[in-house]
């Protein structure tokens, strides 16, 4: 799936470049402001855990995203909406077309349960009979559960570039690309070797990312978009137990499809 993002984001990529300008899709002095949802895939990660009785490797672990079921309770009250994998994102056109933002994508990063992965390094002692005699081992709830579900939170600075490429009456349809980086500040739920359920927020490393979008705007006022992304996470400082002397960290690529809706205006 990741791969196959690549390819449509490339492909958007190139088709916005291509396509003609009838006007400018907003112009500079604009604001806006957009809310939204997200879907994700992630590769596969080497995961490292080290702490004072235990340092081990897990390769090629295997991550899902965590999007809730659609329904009123958990997306539109009040004081749930930040439930599921949710978009939000400030911008300011600093000219025509050019845009500087400010957002958060909060996405959420699964380890699959009970799967059977490769193992190197040496666990926690009382642990060793988890790992089997072709240094596997599998991810049961009493060996580890790893989750940034609250969430994986990339906290950054994009740059966008717009295209209009249709217009008529009150209706504009845009093409967008952009690009940006930030850090990560996930609330990591680790369940390790026995220790109590660990979950608090962590400055834990940086990303990077590069996007494309349709934007359709109504009365150069209200505006439905979305976005392919693809992005590279970094995280050398991943918080797993109440002791802070217990950390972990992996790398893996992501790709996040949006469908969000927003607001544009100048003062």
């Amino acid at each position: 799936m990741v791969k196959k993002s690549i390819i449509a984001l490339s492909a958007l990529l190139l088709s916005i470049s291509v396509f003609s300008q009838t006007e400018p899709a907003y112009k500079k002095g604009k604001f806006y402001a957009l809310w939204g949802w997200n879907r994700n895939a992630y590769t596969n990660s080497n995961i490292h855990f080290k702490g004072n009785d235990y340092d081990f490797t897990l390769y090629r672990v295997k991550a899902s995203d965590k999007q809730n079921k659609f329904s009123y309770h958990n997306y539109l009250q009040p004081n749930r909406i930040t439930i599921p994998q949710t978009n939000l994102r400030l911008g300011y056109f600093i000219k025509d077309n050019l845009a500087i933002t400010l957002g958060v994508d909060h996405m959420k990063y699964v380890v699959n349960q009970n799967q059977t992965v490769d193992i190197s390094g040496n666990v926690r002692p009382g642990f060793e009979s988890h790992i089997n005699d072709d240094n596997s081992i599998k991810l049961t709830e009493d060996f580890l559960m790893f989750e940034h579900t609250d969430g994986l939170n990339y906290i950054n600075s994009e740059i966008e570039y717009y295209r209009n490429f249709y217009k008529k009456d009150f209706l504009k349809v845009n093409g967008l690309i952009g690009g940006g980086a930030g850090f990560l500040l996930p609330k990591t739920n680790s369940t390790l070797m026995g220790e109590e359920r660990h979950d608090a927020f962590h400055l834990a490393g940086f990303g990077l990312t590069a996007k494309g979008g349709l934007d359709i705007l109504l009365w150069d006022l209200f505006f439905l978009r979305s976005e392919i992304k693809q992005g590279y996470i970094n995280m050398p400082s991943i918080r797993t137990t109440a002791d802070s002397s217990d950390k972990a960290k992996q790398t893996f690529w992501f790709v996040e499809w949006t469908y969000m809706f927003g607001f544009s205006w100048s003062f």
